[in-house]
């Protein structure tokens, strides 16, 4: 149920580095301006501490600096604002190249540690899935960091590391939400399958296949890091779609102490949350120059998918929660 967030960061994210080279710093002036203050800056560069400590390089800077003073130009001419280097041009603020980017995605973060602290003090810790919500916390967590700390520098390692992220979470989701539907976790009177195993060893094997390959290529692939990112995405949707439908329509049983008829009040809510999620990812579609050069289509989607949290944490509890569970005796 949880990668309405990630499935759309991939899908943004990894769209925005589709372009390598983009027409602004492709334009003859932005070039003459970057070589003119490499000539004149770098010989006595002595950047600010907050500069120095994101990495700033005086090549950095000079690009930095020459994509404003181009996009002025745009601006007060008239003419339409250009990417640079696969980016609109941002205001940076305490060497933090998306600000908006970055506070968004601290904003999902601190959402996703209050809905740790909720599956802590809601779900008995006897509760066999309890363990697996905790875990997609922490993992939810570590991708957020990383969507601030790539949005903070877009470097190759903290790009690899937000995609990285991003896509243990749409894993693990599918991961959680399979063990789940399908019954196979480990309860006090029932080990665990044999199919549990499989499915764990396969998850594995594949996230490591995955890093892997993205990792040891020439090139890093983007077309296939959305690819199995979306895919991995909307199977786990597809379910959580399932969940939700009447229940004489329901494909599978959604407790094993209740018969398959059985529709728990809160159903319906997993419908809400995927179409909530899709209404959001379509704010990616809109590919607009960042208003006042700081908020731009993607960090309103950071924005959107924060109070999404709340609903799917919500959403959790509640199914953990339900009479369900308890097996019923004949």
């Amino acid at each position: 149920m949880f990668s309405r967030r990630i499935t759309a960061l991939f899908l943004a994210a990894s769209l925005s580095c589709l372009v390598l080279a983009s027409s602004g710093d492709r334009a003859p002036d932005f070039s003459r301006c970057v070589t003119k203050c490499l000539d004149h800056s770098c010989a006595s560069y002595d950047p600010p501490l907050l500069l120095r400590l994101t990495r700033w390089s005086c090549t950095d800077d000079c690009r930095y600096r020459c994509m404003h003073t181009v996009t002025d130009h745009a601006v007060e001419g008239g003419v339409p604002i250009q990417q640079y280097y696969g980016k609109w041009p941002f205001w940076r603020y305490a060497g933090m190249q998306e600000p908006a980017s970055v506070i968004f995605s601290l904003a999902n973060l601190l959402l996703h540690l209050w809905g740790l602290g909720e599956v802590r003090k809601d779900i008995p810790d006897e509760h066999p899935m309890k363990r697996y919500y905790i875990r997609w916390a922490y993992i939810s967590c570590n991708a957020w960091i990383w969507s601030a700390i790539f949005h903070t520098r877009d470097t190759p390692f903290t790009e690899k590391l937000d995609y990285f992220s991003a896509g243990l979470t749409i894993l693990y989701s599918l991961y959680f939400t399979v063990v789940r539907f399908f019954h196979l976790y480990a309860t006090p009177t029932r080990p665990a399958p044999p199919t549990f195993y499989l499915w764990s060893l396969l998850c594995i094997l594949a996230y490591v296949l995955h890093i892997s390959y993205l990792s040891l290529s020439a090139r890093f692939n983007y077309g296939y890091n959305i690819a199995a990112n979306v895919g991995l995405g909307l199977v786990h949707n597809a379910l959580w779609l399932a969940f939700a439908m009447p229940a004489g329509l329901s494909p599978f049983q959604r407790f094993l102490g209740r018969p398959r008829s059985y529709r728990p009040w809160y159903a319906t809510r997993a419908a809400q949350a995927v179409a909530l999620t899709t209404l959001a990812t379509m704010l990616e579609l809109f590919d607009f120059p960042p208003w006042r050069r700081v908020v731009d289509a993607h960090s309103l989607w950071h924005l959107a998918t924060a109070p999404l949290a709340v609903l799917w944490y919500d959403f959790l509890i509640n199914d953990a929660t339900d009479a369900g569970w308890k097996e019923v005796k004949a």
